[in-house]
């Protein structure tokens, strides 16, 4: 398979593109800034660095990029600083999230691409009758007012869930919901749930980013796992 990862230059990213060269798939990235990638990558044959800023690409770059490959994952998010918080582009995760599923469409192949976003657990699945408290309403109500990042997230998903929806001819998806992120070494067991089994805010899980990774890489190459969550927002926590 041919998988494009976007934010492969963050923890989970670059997890996930380790994940996907470990699987002897081919890969490419598209990185603002390339010395920031393991130099072992540079010499891998299997993987393509695209050098630019995913919205600064035009719709025909974009569209050339994503035409010869089977799946696109995105890892994209906000970093922690002020400005990577309340700085532009307030809508990073969402305005890539639509050009590349705009790309995949405009290519009009005959073939389906799988899309695979990682999310978080502080979002609800609104297709599923996900309810939480009257206090972790008014916690995720104030995230929405002072945190930028948390609506791009909530916005990025609803994109996928109501536009590109359950039946779409040029594009399959998956949104993968992690709780707390954490960093370990090496795979461990983890379950994957439809919807959380904890509060997000009051009582959160924890998930390795490798976890993560190696959850988002099976999805894209086991199709029978890919049949399972198709559509869906499942919750992955480490066991």
């Amino acid at each position: 398979m041919k998988v494009l990862v976007v934010g492969a230059s963050g923890a989970t990213g670059s997890q996930l593109v380790a994940q996907l060269l470990l699987q002897q798939h081919c890969v490419k990235v598209i990185v603002r800034s390339p010395h920031k990638l393991p130099e072992s990558w540079k010499n891998n044959e299997n993987l393509q660095i695209i050098t630019a800023s995913i919205l600064a690409l035009s719709n025909y770059e974009i569209e050339n990029i994503v035409k010869d490959c089977d799946a696109v994952a995105s890892c994209l998010g906000h970093n922690l600083t002020w400005k990577g918080i309340y700085g532009d582009p307030r809508k990073l995760v969402t305005n890539a999230t639509k050009r590349l599923c705009n790309a995949i469409k405009s290519n009009e192949l005959e073939r389906t691409t799988q899309f695979v976003l990682m999310n978080t657990t502080g979002n609800r699945n609104r297709d599923l009758d996900e309810r939480i408290s009257f206090a972790q309403k008014c916690v995720i109500g104030l995230l929405r007012l002072l945190l930028p990042p948390h609506v791009d997230n909530e916005k990025a998903a609803d994109y996928l869930r109501t536009q590109i929806g359950q039946n779409n001819w040029a594009v399959e998806w998956v949104a993968v919901r992690p709780d707390g992120l954490i960093n370990e070494d090496q795979v461990s067991d983890y379950e994957i749930f439809p919807s959380p089994t904890r509060s997000a805010i009051f009582n959160a899980g924890k998930v390795s980013r490798i976890n993560v990774a190696n959850f988002m890489a099976n999805l894209i190459t086991n199709e029978n796992l890919w049949k399972e969550w198709i559509g869906q927002m499942p919750v992955i926590y480490s066991s």
